[in-house]
């Protein structure tokens, strides 16, 4: 029987791994949990021996000197988002298999971006505002459809995917800002590609790209600035993606919305102004967080793993090396 060692606290455990997660792992493998203890030495301890390191949030990065003596574990599930800050990459050119719940998490996103464009679309935030403060219906406020409209994204990430998923039955023309993503893929996804100013042209904007050099400042102050009147931004990537000061200049005289769960910096700090807003839908980087999504995550990887072990299959978790360099 495999070996596999759960390398992260037991609170976390009790976060991502369902009762039924539980029962498959006794049953496929022998065991070890981790304490409250991740110091490196016990991180180390527990992965000596094993074939396969199940982490989580929290995992303190793995030592490539796990790996030295070429008999580390064969696999890493990862039940969490990004292995960039857990692994080495070196350790993908010895064959390690590594998964990561990334796509998992990316259907909760997607559900997030949806939420939020129909919340703000129907002008939701504002309606409950006026309410609570003794009003009722607005003659000069009434809200949109998301149903027909031009929705424009930026990153054919697997949040994209998951969003792009969600938004079929609402018929929106769907176009796709992405250097990577070829005709064929596209089609594929029922989507069009296009160049960045033309995807931000659209009523809808939906952002999903990695935090590398070359997303950094994608969204400029010019760019915002040649938003069309009335646009709905939703940012749920990373904060350093878009010009967030020039973002909020124009929700705040109310010529744009924008629904943001990540911001630069993290936490951020802002005035009564952008508070009381109505037009902005502020959410502390909680896109991905829900409690199915999180009970999910340990059997999402797992069933990967198994099927690599048993098949050599590569399923949905797996993370390619061939895209390391523009990945998440």
């Amino acid at each position: 029987m495999s070996k596999l060692a759960v390398v992260m606290t037991p609170e976390r455990a009790d976060d991502v791994c369902s009762p039924a997660t539980r029962a498959l792992l006794a049953d496929r493998f022998e065991v070890s949990w981790a304490g409250s203890d991740l110091s490196p030495q016990m991180v180390a301890d527990l992965a000596a021996g094993s074939d396969v390191v199940l982490t989580s949030w929290g995992t303190p990065p793995l030592d490539k000197a796990i790996w030295a003596d070429g008999n580390g574990p064969k696999a890493v599930a990862h039940a969490a988002g990004s292995v960039k800050k857990l692994i080495d990459p070196v350790i993908l050119e010895q064959g390690v298999a590594v998964f990561s719940a990334g796509t998992r998490i990316a259907w909760s996103v997607g559900e997030y971006c949806l939420a939020s464009m129909l919340t703000l679309a129907r002008r939701l935030p504002q309606f409950d505002q006026a309410l609570r403060q003794g009003g009722w219906k607005q003659s000069h406020l009434r809200g949109g459809e998301l149903a027909g409209q031009a929705v424009g994204i930026l990153g054919a990430s697997s949040t994209a995917r998951a969003l792009i998923t969600l938004l079929k039955p609402f018929g929106c023309d769907i176009v796709v800002y992405d250097p990577y993503l070829s005709a064929e893929r596209a089609a594929e996804l029922g989507v069009r590609t296009a160049g960045l100013e033309e995807a931000l042209q659209s009523r809808f904007v939906s952002i999903h790209v990695p935090d590398v050099p070359e997303t950094r400042g994608l969204v400029t102050r010019k760019l915002i600035e040649q938003l069309p009147d009335h646009a709905i931004v939703v940012n749920s990537s990373r904060g350093p993606a878009i010009d967030q000061q020039a973002l909020l200049e124009h929700c705040l005289d109310g010529r744009l919305f924008a629904a943001l769960d990540v911001y630069d910096p993290e936490p951020p700090k802002f005035g009564p102004d952008v508070l009381a807003a109505g037009n902005l839908l502020l959410t502390p980087h909680i896109a991905g967080d829900t409690v199915e999504g999180h009970l999910a995550l340990a059997g999402y990887v797992i069933d990967d793993v198994l099927r690599w072990l048993d098949d050599g299959v590569r399923g949905s978790s797996f993370v390619d090396p061939a895209v390391w360099p523009i990945a998440a």
